[in-house]
Formats: C-alpha cells, sequence, structure tokens
C-alpha cells in the first residue's frame, strides 16, 4: 500500500473551496483536508464543543486508533481523522448513533487507563484523557480498568514507560516511525496483552532509541512521561507511593457510587492551582542551529519540561539535547560571581572591583599600545543583540575592528562561497524547501547527529513522499545507510568531483541555460575554466568512478529541485571555500536557485552562529555585512554612535593567535567561547593565551580557557535573559526570560554594556529591544525587526523589509548584486595539507559531534543522563585496521601528530573504511584539537580541521567498549510505515463502536459539586 505523508514544515492548505453540511449547518471546507480539521475550525468559530479525538493530533495527522472521533458521513459511521472532505457531504457529529459510537470507543481506553488525575503530575489541563472525560461528560466506565503484565520501565534516564495507564493510541509510535523516523517503537497487536515496545523488545535502555522526546511529547495521558515531572508537578504527586496507592484506591471506590463529575471537579482544581508555581515560557534551543522553539516550563529553578508545539521550524519535533540536556542550567559549578586571578587562583570579586580592573587594563593598554592592541571575540551560544553591543564596544569605545565569532572556526567559508556567486551567505530557503525538494545531496554532514530535527524532515520524505537522496562522505553515517546513492570520496576532493559534475552537465547539454541566460554572469570564463575537469581527472583525485559520477549527474539534472546541505565535512579544509563555491556553481548550472525545494543550504552548526556574524561580530563588517571600508557606511555609522570609527579591517580569530605571540595584541575578551578547546592546535593557542597581558573569559562556567584569563566574568544562561537567535534558516527568533540570573550573574548585554560605560561609552539600553531597534534603524537586512513582530512564537526570515515582510525564500526576483544577476565563480582546487600516504603519520584523522553531546560537551556533559549514555570520547578504527594491527573495541591507544598527542579508546566500525579514523568531540581532556594543525582556509581562515594525519599507538590498557551496551548505537530499529493499526481491526474481539446494540452503555446520574 502507497502511503503518502503530509509535510510537516509546510501548513496545511485549508482556504475553503467547498461547502459541507454539518448537523443541517453549511459549513466552508478545503476539498480534500480530513473532515475533522473542517469540525475543529467551525466548532471553534462556533464556541463549540470539538468532536472527541484522542489519537488524532493536527501534526501527525490520522492515525485512526482511537474511533473517538466517529461521526455520521452521508449516513454512514466513519472516522473523521481520516476521511477526507469532498463537496456537498452531509455530516453529523450529533446524534444517539454518533453518541453511542464515541461513548464506546472511550469506554474501550478507559479500561486500559486508570483516572487519578489528582495524583498525577501530569494532571496539567492538557491531558487529552482528562479533557475528553470532561468533553463526554463520563460519568461511569461499563469496563472496568484491567492491569497489565508489566512493570513500569524506567531504564531510560529521561523518561518512562507506565504500560498500565497507555490506551494504546499509537501516537508515540506514528511520532517515532514517521516524523523522527528513528523506527525503534510499535505495538504487539498480537499480545493477548499489547504494549509499547522498544526494538520488539519491553525494555527501552539498550534499543536504538535516541531519546529524541517525540513519544513523550505526543503521548495523551501520563503513559510516557519525562522523570523530570515525577513528583514535582503537583501538590500531592510527591507523596510517598504507598500513599499514593493509597488514594487511587479511594478514587476508584467512590466512583462507581458518584460517577466521575465530582472527581475531575477535584482534579481541575487541583491543576488550577498548578498554574500559580509551574511558569511556561517560550525559548529557543541553545545548542545546534536549527531553531527549535518550545516552551519550558519551570517551578523555581527546577525545568519541569520541555514543551514543543508550535515552533516555526521544530513543531513537535525535539533532539536529546533540546528536549533534556539542561543540566547546564543549574550546574554546580556554574559561575556566579567575578573571579579575579592572583597568582596561581583566583578569588571572588565584587562587580565594582571587576570593572575597576577592565578600566585600569583596557584605559592603559590602549594608551600605551594603540586600540589595536585590544581584540575582541563574541559567541554564537549568546543573542543578537549581544553579538551586536560586542563589536559596537570594540569599534565605538575602544576604536578597533579586531572582533570575530566561531564562525571563523566553521562556516565562514560556506558564507564565502555563496557571497561569490549568489550574494548572500545564509539558506537559499527554508526547512518547507528540503523536505519539498525532489533530491536532496549531502556533502560532507551528518543532519541525524548534527542537526537531527531538521533531518527528520529528509527521512520523512525520503520514506514516504519519493525523495531522493544522495550522500558524499568519507564516513558511512545514518544519513548515507538510508540514502539511495552513497559515494566516499577521497578526503579533501570534493570541489573536483562538483566542478566535474558541472562539467559533464554542461558537455551532455543537461544544463539549465535558459536560466543560465538569464541570472547568471560570467559564464564564458567558468566554461573555459572546467576544461581540466574530465570525469577521468575527477575519478583519478577523488576515487570516485566515472561510470558513478555520470549516473550522479543525471540525478542531480532529472530532479524536480536539488536541494544541496553542506557542513564542517565541507568547510574545514584548506580549500573550503571553493568547495563551497564549487557547489553554489552546479546548483547555478542546473537552476536550482530562485525556486522553491531548492538551493544551498550550509547548515550552521551552533544555535546563533548565524546571527553573531549577521550582527556584526566580524572583522570586516558592520551588521548585516555592510564593510567597514565603505565610507557612505561608515559614516552612517559615525553618525548614529557620534564617534569616529576605524577604517582597515580587523584581525580575525586565526590572525588574533598570530598576533599575541608576535607581540603586537595584548588584551582579549571573550565572550561564551572556550577557545582553547574550539580552536585548532590548541597547544599552539595555550601558548599564545599565556602570553597576553589581560584575557577577559565570560561564560555560564568555568571553562577551559578561564583558567588562562586574568578576569572571568559569571555571564546569565538562556533561561535567564531576553534576546534573539538566529537559526540556520535566517529564522530570527526571541527568547524569553524563565528565571532570574543565578548568584552574581549578568545576562552578557548587561556586561557589556556596563564595561562600555566605565569606558566613556555612555550607553542607555533598558532591554534588548532598545539594541535590536538601533539595529533596524542601521541594518537594511534587519529593517523591519522589532519585538513584537517576534512575539510568541512568531518569527522573521531575513532580509526584512521595513513593513515587516520577510523572505523565507531568497533570490524570488533577483540577486543581490548591482545588476540583480548571479556569476559563476571560477575555483582553484586545494590538495590536502597533511598527506597520509607515507611516513610516520600514516592515518588519516577526521572529526564530528555525536548526536547526544555538543561540540566538547561543555554543556551537556553537565547532564547526568547524557553522561550516563555516553560518559567517553572515542575513535572509530575500521575492521581492516583493527585487524591488521590486533586492536579490538575498548583497547587504548595513542594518537599523535605532529602538533600534540591524545589518549583515546577504540571502536572498531564500518562506518569507517582504510586507514580513515574518525574521533568524537565530546572531551575536554583529551581533546582531538590537541592534534590538528594551524594550516587553514586560504580564504577564511577556517582551520582545516579535517586534514590532519597521525599515528597510531596501541598502549598497554584494555577496557570495556567506550559505546555503553545502554547506548542506542547497539539497538536494531524496527521500522514500519506507521501503527500497522490495521493489525488491530483484524482481531476477532474488534468492531467498529456504535455498529453492535451493545455498545450502548448505561451512564449514571452523578453528583454534582
Amino acid at each position: 500500500m502507497v502511503v503518502t505523508k503530509s509535510l510537516l514544515n509546510t501548513p496545511l492548505d485549508t482556504t475553503p473551496n467547498t461547502t459541507i453540511t454539518v448537523n443541517g449547518h453549511a459549513v466552508h471546507a478545503h476539498l480534500g483536508e480530513y473532515l475533522v480539521a473542517a469540525l475543529n475550525r467551525h466548532a471553534d468559530a462556533m464556541k463549540a464543543r470539538h468532536v472527541p479525538q484522542v489519537c488524532f493530533l493536527p501534526a501527525m495527522g490520522p492515525i485512526q486508533s482511537c474511533d473517538t472521533c466517529m461521526v455520521k458521513v452521508d449516513g454512514k459511521l466513519v472516522r473523521s481523522c481520516a476521511t477526507p472532505v469532498s463537496a456537498g457531504m452531509a455530516v453529523e457529529t450529533e446524534g444517539e448513533q454518533v453518541d453511542v459510537a464515541q461513548r464506546e470507543a472511550f469506554d474501550r481506553i478507559l479500561q486500559n487507563h486508570m483516572l487519578y488525575c489528582t495524583v498525577c503530575d501530569n494532571n496539567n489541563q492538557n491531558c487529552t484523557i482528562h479533557n475528553a472525560v470532561a468533553d463526554l461528560d463520563i460519568k461511569h466506565q461499563a469496563r472496568e480498568y484491567t492491569p497489565k503484565p508489566y512493570e513500569k520501565d524506567m531504564s531510560n534516564p529521561f523518561y518512562r514507560y507506565d504500560p498500565q495507564q497507555c490506551i494504546l493510541c499509537g501516537r508515540c509510535v506514528e511520532a517515532c516511525q514517521n516524523v523522527q523516523v528513528n523506527e525503534t517503537l510499535t505495538i504487539d497487536w498480537d499480545s493477548a496483552h499489547p504494549r509499547v515496545l522498544w526494538d520488539g523488545g519491553e525494555k527501552i535502555e539498550g534499543s536504538s532509541c535516541v531519546s529524541c522526546g517525540h513519544c513523550v511529547t505526543v503521548c495523551p495521558c501520563n503513559a510516557l512521561m519525562e522523570k523530570t515531572m515525577l513528583g514535582h508537578a503537583g501538590y500531592l504527586t510527591n507523596l510517598p507511593g504507598k500513599v499514593l496507592d493509597d488514594m487511587i484506591e479511594v478514587v476508584k471506590g467512590i466512583e462507581p457510587p458518584i460517577g466521575y463529575g465530582p472527581i475531575l471537579s477535584l482534579s481541575e482544581m487541583e491543576a488550577e492551582m498548578r498554574n500559580e508555581r509551574v511558569k511556561r515560557t517560550k525559548t529557543v534551543c541553545t545548542y545546534c542551529a536549527v531553531g527549535c522553539s518550545f516552551d519550558v516550563w519551570t517551578r523555581d529553578r527546577h525545568i519541569l519540561k520541555i514543551e514543543p508545539g508550535h515552533g516555526p521550524a521544530n513543531g513537535i519535533s525535539t533532539c536529546i539535547k533540546g528536549k533534556f540536556a539542561w543540566g547546564h542550567i543549574n550546574a554546580d559549578d556554574r559561575l556566579t560571581t567575578p573571579l579575579l586571578r592572583q597568582g596561581d587562583t583566583f578569588v571572588p570579586v565584587s562587580w565594582e572591583k571587576a570593572l575597576d580592573v577592565i578600566q585600569e587594563k583596557f584605559t592603559s593598554i590602549k594608551a600605551k599600545h594603540g586600540p589595536d592592541a585590544l581584540a575582541f571575540i563574541s559567541s554564537s551560544k549568546t543573542t543578537n543583540e549581544e553579538s551586536y553591543l560586542m563589536q559596537k564596544l570594540a569599534r565605538a569605545v575602544i576604536g578597533t575592528n579586531n572582533v570575530d565569532n566561531c564562525a571563523r572556526y566553521c562556516q565562514n567559508p560556506a558564507t564565502a562561497g555563496l557571497q561569490r556567486t549568489v550574494g548572500y551567505g545564509g539558506d537559499s530557503g527554508s526547512i518547507a524547501d528540503i523536505e519539498t525538494a525532489g533530491l536532496v545531496f549531502i556533502i560532507g554532514a551528518n543532519p541525524a547527529e548534527n542537526h537531527p530535527v531538521l533531518c527528520t524532515r529528509i527521512k520523512r520524505s525520503h520514506k514516504f513522499r519519493g525523495q531522493r537522496l544522495i550522500v558524499a562522505d568519507i564516513r558511512k553515517h545514518e544519513m548515507a545507510e538510508r540514502a539511495d546513492m552513497f559515494i566516499r570520496p577521497n578526503p579533501s576532493t570534493d570541489a573536483v568531483y562538483l566542478t566535474a559534475l558541472a562539467k559533464y552537465i554542461l558537455d551532455h547539454n543537461l544544463a539549465n541555460m535558459a536560466f543560465i541566460e538569464k541570472w547568471v554572469n560570467n559564464f564564458e570564463t567558468f566554461h573555459a575554466s572546467l576544461k581540466p575537469y574530465t570525469l577521468e581527472y575527477a575519478e583519478q583525485v577523488t576515487g570516485i568512478p566515472a561510470a558513478t559520477l555520470i549516473t550522479l549527474a543525471n540525478e542531480i539534472a532529472a530532479a524536480d529541485g536539488v536541494c544541496i546541505l553542506f557542513a564542517m565535512g565541507v568547510t574545514q579544509h584548506c580549500g573550503g571555500s571553493e568547495t563551497a563555491t564549487a557547489l553554489s556553481n552546479l546548483l547555478l548550472v542546473t537552476g536550482n536557485y530562485m525556486r522553491p525545494g531548492a538551493g544551498a543550504y550550509p547548515l550552521r552548526g551552533h544555535n546563533n552562529v548565524q546571527g553573531c556574524s549577521d550582527f556584526g561580530s566580524m572583522p570586516n563588517v558592520y551588521s548585516g555585512y555592510q564593510k567597514v571600508d565603505d565610507e557612505t557606511i561608515r559614516a552612517k555609522f559615525e553618525a548614529d554612535w557620534g564617534v569616529a570609527l576605524p577604517t582597515t579591517t580587523g584581525k580575525d580569530n586565526h590572525q588574533m593567535i598570530d598576533a599575541i605571540l608576535e607581540g603586537s595584541l595584548k588584551s582579549l575578551y571573550i565572550k561564551g567561547e572556550d577557545t582553547i578547546t574550539s580552536d585548532s592546535n590548541a597547544n599552539f593557542v595555550g601558548s599564545a593565551l599565556s602570553q597576553l597581558e589581560f584575557l577577559i573569559v565570560q561564560d555560564i562556567n568555568f571553562s577551559e580557557t578561564c583558567a588562562y584569563a586574568d578576569l572571568v566574568l559569571p555571564a546569565a544562561a538562556s533561561l535567564e535573559k531576553d534576546g534573539t537567535f538566529t537559526s540556520t534558516e535566517r529564522r530570527i527568533q526571541r527568547i524569553n526570560k524563565a528565571m532570574e540570573p543565578l548568584g552574581e550573574s549578568k545576562p552578557d548585554w548587561e556586561i557589556i554594556q556596563l564595561i562600555a560605560n566605565r569606558m566613556g561609552g555612555n550607553w542607555k539600553y533598558k532591554h534588548p529591544s532598545d539594541v535590536m531597534d538601533e539595529v533596524a534603524r542601521l541594518t537594511p537586512l534587519f529593517a523591519g525587526v522589532n519585538y513584537e513582530r517576534l512575539e510568541g512564537y512568531k518569527s522573521l526570515q531575513w532580509p526584512v523589509h521595513a513593513d515587516g515582510t520577510d523572505s523565507p525564500l531568497l533570490f524570488t526576483e533577483k540577486f543581490p548584486f548591482p545588476d540583480g544577476k548571479a556569476k559563476f565563480s571560477v575555483i582553484e582546487y586545494m590538495p590536502p595539507s597533511e598527506e597520509t600516504g607515507n611516513g610516520v603519520y600514516d592515518l588519516h584523522l577526521n572529526n564530528g559531534r555525536l548526536l547526544e553531546h555538543f561540540e566538547q560537551g561543555s554543556m551537556t556533559s553537565r547532564t547526568p543522563g547524557i553522561r550516563e549514555i555516553t560518559p567517553n570520547s572515542f575513535v572509530e578504527v575500521s575492521p581492516e585496521l583493527a585487524a591488521e594491527r590486533n586492536i579490538q573495541s575498548g583497547r587504548f591507544v595513542q594518537l599523535t601528530s605532529p602538533f600534540g598527542r591524545v589518549k583515546v579508546q577504540v571502536v572498531v566500525s564500518d562506518r569507517v573504511q582504510g586507514k580513515q579514523l574518525y574521533m568524537t568531540l565530546n572531551s575536554v581532556e583529551e581533546p582531538v584539537n590537541k592534534l590538528t594543525s594551524s594550516h587553514t582556509d586560504r580564504s577564511t581562515h577556517t582551520p582545516a580541521f579535517k586534514e590532519t594525519a597521525v599515528s597510531m599507538t596501541l598502549l598497554p590498557e584494555k577496557g570495556d567498549n567506550p559505546i555503553l551496551r545502554k547506548n542506542f548505537r547497539h539497538g536494531t530499529r524496527t521500522p514500519q510505515m506507521g501503527l500497522e493499526i490495521e493489525r488491530k481491526w483484524a482481531k476477532p474481539e474488534y468492531h467498529l463502536p456504535g455498529t453492535k446494540p451493545a455498545d450502548k452503555l448505561v451512564q449514571i446520574k452523578s453528583i454534582t459539586i
């Protein structure tokens, strides 16, 4: 059976184009939409009760398991959740047969679920079961609750499953199989006691469950719940277990004589009381740049849960980090007061003292060595407003353009390549375009682990909508396993095969010449530059057979929209900018810009690495990429800020380190960046930081870089302040303060303003919204951005015009060049900087993140459940190399490069091949950047992290596999096309509710209170 699922990031069209009759009244609806949606809209408009719906969730579509949404259509009982609207259909949502069917269906549900709402942690006015009991005015259940022969499963560190409360609605299965598409959960319909299974078994631990939290989010009751909710949400839920059991027995005892009405009234009062102490605050995730937004539920400083549902990027989706990895907020080692170095130790000081020290040091260094002796590094973890103020502090107060951010370590080559060809260095469209593309081509990116929520949209479209998937990577990660075509080029050779593809497509008349002639300049020069890039040359350099390249070229040329997704496997090379240019050239050749479902998508790594650069924390541009060496632009900022500004480009991160060692840079102010574990060649960077005259590090915890500081400033975490982030799809969203800053920590924007005013800045910002208003005034890219337009879950994708019109899709009318046309850019292939074929360093070391950790684990390792799953880093070794050197998983090895050495455990894995290794980033004790060099991308100085040659020495120590048995990587998925509800319907005891005389239930007269 062919199944097509709806898009997750593209709203369904509900524009009325037909009329149906509902209970005798004409109702406008949209042909083909699910009837329940039309009925819900009508009920909302009439302020009437919705048709009952327990398993249906608009974000997922019909599941058809609960049968509570029964209505009559043209005289026949149907499930409204799965019935498409047709013109003139006659619908009855009332009447005896409908009422009997709905109540019979719900009574079956209550046989699987015990109602003890008042003492339930899920009694928060959003429990679907509780609300359905009230909506249906259920007074009594005909079927007694039937216990199941299973215990609660508490084996996952983040959530628990209670089979006794599970109603078998299948929402969790649908979410896992078809939204997250991790394909772990099923229901064993053939069992005498059906329940939810993980990889076909009864235990969560050790299964392929990635703890994304989808199942918990969509559960309509308390069967699946966050452990952080248990015993914390209600007034009575933290009572001893025996007391709770006794109270539940009392409820069961009084239900038959008095009915559920009085019992529910009591639980409603208790739920309303919870609102007095449970705060729900909309925020945005602070890990990757997908831009997931959700409500965070807090009780004082305790984080009860993360509740997604309305985010424009993620909807109901989260990953393990966004849903559960919030331990850093209340970590024991949070910085809560300024710390001043005294010899080899740090002592707490007041903010007044800290500001005195900064004023004295900044003033003396500037007077003695000039403003360019100071430099500033902004953070991709902090807000847009804080990025803007950091660069303003550097430029307007100190007088230097020495300001940069961690985009230098990863994303700048992508920006450079796109700016060369299409003018803007951001995603061509939105996640909605990625899920609608005919072909997704992933190059040097591992979105299943690095951008997991975005990746769910690809997996769903690939599974259900016929989307083609091609992956090019040197490592076989999950998306490579799922791909229709997986190619493994030699390291650092992507630019060659991409350019060869462009040549082949042009040579074989597969190019979109109409698009090129109308919209792209420099074609002749570009075409001539392709001459060396034959298929034979590409095969020689990349190792990809010419026949494979021909197949790939034809796939790209034939596809109805191509999205190329790429990340640090492209950018962190000496030729990163050239590869980004080459892939953009290929998209221009095939006409895959200026249309939905197409374009280039540089997957940004940090929550605000896009915004940090957008808002000016770069040495060569102000906010909105306005050039600092453009006299007209500089004059605009000078007039607004009331100061003379520096005229030449400042130093980037890489140049700052060199300048320290050369003696010209004396002071560095680092905000929210752990430079020593983030920059390449850590030992070299450490030697530079040690030579600074004055180093300020501002962070939420004492990082590795703090150890080099002269002054450490305590910053507020994301839940403790207001501001905005910009996601990978150029989407600007607000974060809102959920709790007060811990101790004496302060929001970064307040700290920067305090420093600026000590240095004579006379700033008067009262709120981050004041900063955004200034940015909009000075920056055409953000002309229409303000906090009112970003209220709640509203967002804007830049460019944003003054009237608030934003740009989900770029280049709809022209490209941002003077003549409105894009331009082909000739590339120069850069071979890898370190050869591995001969000599001591005979192995190629690749590196990257893990799904459950972020970078080196500074935040994620402070969540105990993350450490429980994956406590250590490891290096993957291919089976053939392991056999050659007699290595087993768990063996300790020493990896050595010309720049340092690390000790790490081995995991033997076929994800890597030959003499290629892959080391995870989640370690501050043995970080991979001790091994990486100072080689950089020629254009942007982004470190060539992916060009590292090492040797491997076996050490005597042996241990267990560093991927613990409980880790999801040991699981075996159980893919299905969904819940397989037909198996339930096929059971002999099942019949459609309302179709047998015995379905008419007796309802007692209840006592009201």
